[in-house]
């Protein structure tokens, strides 16, 4: 019997199906990396400057990671959340806890970063704690770990940052124009908090926007047009919608100006802002139709739960929850308009793994302008990604979906991410030899296309 090795790693115990996936995940193991969705600052790129400390690397800004140490009583401000802090401190308080990562994907990317990266191979504890921090710090010194040099070694094709939409990109510019990374870097025109009347500071979002224009809701509609032309010209490829449901409605224009001057008056209620926010998820889609800017959808997520974190700690500390998601009812106007435009592509991602079945891989299967998303947040994980391609291959196939989305800040878990989905598909597919469900001959084109083909057809790369 061939022996597990770590090389193995989430393949099957079974040698003849371990076999065949270790052969898949060889055709892809160094392919280039398409990041078609992640929240890596495109300043870090552009500015180029050395990491600070292991902490502000790889603590601070993992939500996945800062967020266990938060439950099991941690203060978040100890963790570099929101605050300044002592990073050896911060560090030693993840090494005594690690135990809390055992089985969980942080931990698997967490490891396998520290080896592959700094060539680590001890367990991370209290004890070696100092010691595995100053391998990372003296690492971090030198050329070879700023963060061009690293984007360059992790074979980033494509990596899409997330953007406010009055953001002058200046910096993907200096990116573009300058030539220091080989790979694309493209904003993503990520317009929530200008739609939504319950996000803080809406109104005040909104009069910046219009820029001195008359407050009504065709100059708002033109505002928000003009500003998804220059994140085209700036070279973006989609826009993104972190909305709690991806409810829908069309209106009439005399309609949609009253409802406009409730909401930016403060004079709304929570009917009328549910509303505005399906309105302009509409408006977003017909935007999309216009401008070819792919839309994706992540819904489902109660973000900042705790006011108490929030108001702390500002808004994105790792306090949101997942709520379940509707998605045939909910985007029905909106399919209703747009749907069979082969030019507008709409990628719909869910936290709620019961929708994968029920509603995205049969809307994906008719619709040609609607994607799979693939597994995001709390189910970008090794199980949750098999049982992701059981429930949508069945119906939909693999061509209709996404490809792998990171969504990280953490830079450097953006390569042991991809690789654990790559190694994740190549288990699903070679499973699916084994039971004679396809040809081994396909799945070698299909893990190919997954991490290529695939992405690049559905954010029309």
């Amino acid at each position: 019997m061939t022996e597990h090795t770590v090389d193995d790693a989430l393949f099957a115990a079974d040698p003849v199906e371990r076999g065949i996936a270790r052969e898949l995940f060889a055709e892809v193991r160094t392919a280039p990396i398409i990041s078609p969705h992640g929240h890596v600052d495109a300043a870090m790129l552009a500015e180029d400057r050395a990491f600070p400390d292991p902490t502000a690397l790889l603590i601070t800004p993992d939500h996945y990671v800062t967020r266990l140490l938060h439950a099991d009583g941690a203060d978040l401000a100890d963790l570099g959340v929101g605050a300044a802090v002592d990073p050896r401190a911060a560090w030693r308080l993840l090494a005594g806890r690690w135990h809390l990562f055992a089985g969980t994907a942080s931990g698997f990317w967490f490891e396998r970063t520290l080896r592959d990266r700094f060539g680590v191979e001890d367990e991370l504890t209290a004890a070696s704690a100092d010691r595995v921090y100053d391998r990372i710090a003296a690492a971090l010194a030198g050329e070879r770990f700023r963060p061009q040099a690293l984007f360059d070694e992790f074979g980033i094709a494509v990596l899409a940052t997330t953007d406010d939409p009055l953001d002058d990109l200046a910096r993907h510019a200096r990116l573009r124009e300058s030539g220091d990374v080989r790979g694309r870097v493209a904003p993503t025109f990520r317009p929530d908090a200008y739609l939504d009347p319950a996000a803080p500071d809406f109104a005040s979002r909104v009069l910046r926007l219009l820029g001195g224009r008359p407050a009504s809701f065709d100059a708002y509609l033109d505002a928000l047009q003009e500003r998804r032309r220059h994140f085209v010209a700036h070279g973006a490829f989609s826009a993104d919608h972190g909305v709690i449901e991806p409810y829908t409605v069309a209106m009439e224009a005399a309609d949609a100006e009253r409802l406009f001057q409730r909401v930016l008056s403060g004079e709304s209620d929570a009917v009328d802002e549910r509303e505005f926010r399906g309105h302009m998820l509409w408006q977003m889609a017909r935007m999309s139709v216009e401008d070819g800017l792919v839309m994706t959808i992540h819904p489902g997520v109660h973000r900042d739960h705790s006011p108490a974190v929030r108001r702390r700690y500002g808004a994105d500390a790792g306090a949101d929850i997942p709520v379940p998601v509707e998605y045939v009812r909910n985007l029905k106007p909106l399919l209703d308009d747009f749907g069979l435009r082969r030019d507008f592509h709409l990628v719909l991602f869910t936290i709620d793994e019961t929708v994968f079945s029920r509603e995205i891989a049969p809307l994906a299967g008719f619709y040609p302008s609607v994607f799979i998303g693939s597994p995001w947040w709390f189910i970008d994980a090794p199980e949750a990604i098999a049982r992701f391609r059981a429930a949508t291959a069945e119906s939909a196939g693999f061509y209709r979906s996404s490809g792998f989305v990171d969504d990280t800040r953490a830079f450097l878990s953006i390569p042991v991410r991809h690789e654990m989905a790559r190694r994740a598909d190549a288990a699903a597919l070679a499973r699916m030899v084994v039971d004679g469900r396809i040809r081994r001959s396909r799945a070698e084109q299909i893990i190919r296309d997954l991490v290529d083909a695939v992405p690049r057809r559905a954010f029309k790369l």
